[in-house]
């Protein structure tokens, strides 16, 4: 089914051309159809063309490491999938399903290579628009970037574990190094004085009391300390996962937009090369 001007020139990525380039577009691409449920294409298959969403919705997965589908994006209304491998003339690395009844505008290279052909100042346009796409990217990854794991933990943590991270804050400070020291001392200097002054103490010498009030504390202690141990634990995974998730993404963008900007590239320097004067002159040959 034909496409018309205006539905391109709602699509961001043809939003600059002017008329005459999306009348020229208009005559390449088409509209495609799709039911709910229905495979676009999969994974492995020759990424002859690609797409951009017109109405309904469409949800792109990926297979991971562990061999688990991932949803890697879900394109709406003017958002492009499929366009990598597309202009890389590589099989799909994705797999896409129309969640919901879909119309989308299939593009494949020689529907670009037409438009820049006949105008190649469109391929400038084009590269506006995806010159904001990576300043857009960019700000994504610089706020993903912001995020900071001890904030996100501290949202869900409980009461309990936060008691636990004070006694071990305070437990491991010199504040408290001075005053146990401080307060056992004056507990053994007391003790002493009492039994040389009046021939008994509460606790004498070995201080059994103290022994078991120290005991009680290293037994109470310690588990909180662990318990603190395993939440610092667990930010330090949560800020791993948030590096590996945010180099993951920005490898992901930055070679999309990449693969756009070389093909582009190449096709204008390709319709250059095809507008120069096919004869040059040869300085060796003299001039009338």
């Amino acid at each position: 089914m034909p496409c018309t001007a205006d539905e391109l020139r709602q699509i961001p990525l043809f939003s600059l051309l002017d008329d005459d380039e999306l009348n020229v577009l208009t005559t390449q691409v088409e509209v495609r159809q799709f039911a709910a449920k229905q495979r676009i294409y999969k994974a492995g298959e020759p990424s002859e063309r690609a797409y951009v969403v017109l109405t309904g919705a469409v949800e792109v997965t990926l297979l991971d490491e562990d061999g688990q589908e991932v949803v890697f994006s879900s394109p709406h209304h003017g958002e492009p999938f499929g366009f990598a491998s597309m202009l890389e003339n590589t099989p799909h690395q994705t797999t896409a399903v129309a969640t919901d009844a879909a119309t989308c505008i299939e593009v494949d290279r020689n529907d670009l290579t037409t438009l820049l052909e006949r105008k190649p100042l469109a391929g400038l346009d084009m590269l506006t628009v995806l010159a904001r796409e990576i300043h857009v990217a960019q700000g994504v990854i610089r706020g993903r970037a912001m995020r900071n794991p001890n904030e996100l933990i501290d949202k869900q943590e409980t009461f309990g574990e936060r008691i636990a991270d004070r006694v071990a804050s305070f437990g491991g400070s010199w504040t408290f190094i001075i005053t146990f020291l401080s307060t056992m001392l004056g507990y053994v200097a007391l003790s002493i004085f009492l039994v040389a002054t009046h021939g008994s103490s509460w606790d004498p010498y070995p201080f059994i009391l103290l022994n078991l009030f120290l005991s009680m504390l290293a037994a109470i202690q310690a588990p909180v300390i662990m318990m603190s141990q395993n939440r610092q634990d667990q930010k330090d995974r949560l800020r791993s996962e948030l590096d590996f998730e945010v180099n993951r993404r920005a490898e992901a963008e930055i070679q999309a937009l990449s693969r756009k900007i070389h093909f582009l590239g190449d096709k204008l320097d390709d319709i250059d090369d095809h507008l120069r004067p096919s004869r040059t002159l040869n300085p060796e040959e003299p001039q009338s």
